[in-house]
């Protein structure tokens, strides 16, 4: 394996202070797949290969950002059943191109992933056609109807990382109780969506005086709130390992910061669509804004960015749920939720770094460090020894986005012909190189 320098970097160390939170020039040396060290800019990264005795291979990052490769969890892929919509190989050519180094899949396939047979063949189709760590998560519930929990001991030996059954609130109490009572002996971690599924049922987009306008079926941001106060209930009846998949309104908030005040094992994500948009862009009815759950207002946008930046919610992830034309050119009732994300996760998170809401440590805090140490990874970080995922990346180069340039088999992105500022330059897993922008 090739040992590489890359030199004249713009470090961004996840676990820096405040007064590099922008990033340091320096150079990072690789070797057998992982960081050996950081070493100032100072000294050529000529003289550092011989001092070292490597053969290394140097790659001049001319001041561009060198950041630990994205961890992006509840990633959607059509392999079983709607491959049509997203196969492995184009999931994993659009993750090399966004800076994505470790995907973490959902369940939601057809059939769901809820045995082993279902999840060895996931996991075999990842290991032949992707270019990056693919890792996958397994359904909660057979068949995730909410009814009987999966075998979870034998999903956990067949490699799963977390039980969901993803936009399905399990909404027998008891049933959900007994899964996570049983999760907690194992120490298997469960991933919940918190949305009270009666008055959410329906819904595709947030209640208010615009839905009204709009006369479109609404949910409350209550319906949240309800849903994570009933979750939080449960995890401090079991002591289970509990990651909220998204928390999106400020009213939910307040009970998030109390489970973690009181010790609760909980974390929270967020989608970047819902840190950079808000209810008013579906004021044309594009379906390509349809989203689970919809998209919130300003103000609860607004606390959600104060909330990654300050810690209380841990990750920001893409969401990515592809979905063909046929199923988003209808009606916006009637169209298929969701959006691609893994292209578009990097330059639209940077919004919120050009807009000085967040530095770039505490962006890729929430979009590499935290979800690899909820997930028990090693990967994350740029401490000597860690893997060498990485990402190079321009947050200032300017574009147009086009749907038609991604990599993704669907192209149902809500950025389309909107302009971004941040681009890719290269991607490496494990110090091998799986993407560079011509």
């Amino acid at each position: 394996m090739t040992d590489l320098i890359f030199s004249n970097a713009r470090l961004i160390d996840p676990e820096a202070c405040s007064d590099d939170a922008n990033g340091r020039t320096g150079h990072l040396l690789v070797s057998d797949g992982r960081i050996v060290g950081i070493l100032p800019a100072d000294a050529p990264a000529a003289d550092i290969a011989r001092e070292r005795g490597l053969s290394a291979e140097v790659v001049d990052c001319r001041g561009a950002c060198l950041a630990p490769g994205i961890v992006d969890i509840g990633v959607k892929v059509g392999e079983p059943g709607e491959r049509h919509k997203e196969s492995y190989k184009s999931a994993g050519q659009a993750a090399a191109a966004g800076g994505v180094t470790t995907m973490v899949t959902r369940p939601d396939t057809q059939p769901a992933i809820d045995n082993p047979e279902t999840l060895e063949f996931v996991t075999r189709r990842a290991q032949a056609e992707t270019p990056v760590r693919v890792l996958a998560m397994a359904a909660l519930t057979k068949g995730r109807q909410g009814r009987e929990m999966t075998e979870i001991g034998f999903l956990m030996d067949a490699g799963a990382v977390a039980f969901t059954d993803c936009a399905r609130v399990v909404a027998d109490t008891k049933v959900f109780s007994r899964a996570l009572t049983y999760a907690r002996s194992l120490g298997a971690l469960v991933i919940g969506h918190p949305q009270e599924p009666i008055l959410s049922k329906g819904a595709v987009v947030t209640s208010g005086k615009f839905a009204s306008l709009r006369g479109l079926p609404a949910v409350s941001p209550m319906a949240e709130r309800m849903g994570l106060d009933r979750d939080i209930a449960v995890i401090e009846m079991t002591g289970a390992r509990y990651h909220a998949d998204q928390i999106t309104t400020a009213r939910a908030l307040p009970a998030l910061e109390r489970a973690k005040a009181n010790g609760l094992d909980i974390t929270a994500g967020i989608s970047v669509h819902h840190l950079t948009l808000n209810e008013l862009d579906v004021a044309d009815y594009r379906t390509f804004f349809k989203l689970t759950p919809p998209l919130r207002s300003e103000d609860d946008r607004r606390a959600a960015v104060e909330a990654v930046g300050s810690g209380l919610i841990d990750i920001i992830c893409s969401m990515h749920s592809p979905q063909d034309e046929e199923s988003k050119r209808l009606p916006f009732e009637e169209a298929a939720s969701g959006a691609v994300g893994l292209e578009t996760l990097l330059p639209a998170a940077l919004r919120l770094y050009h807009s000085r809401d967040l530095t770039l440590a505490q962006l890729f805090r929430a979009l590499s460090a935290n979800p690899a140490k909820r997930l028990g990874l090693p990967c994350g970080r740029l401490a000597s020894g860690a893997p060498a995922d990485l990402v190079l990346f321009d947050p200032d180069i300017p574009f147009v986005m086009d749907r038609y340039t991604l990599k993704s088999k669907s192209l149902n992105t809500p950025y389309d012909e909107q302009r971004m500022q941040g681009r890719v330059l290269g991607t490496w897993v494990g110090g091998q190189e799986v993407w560079r922008r011509a």
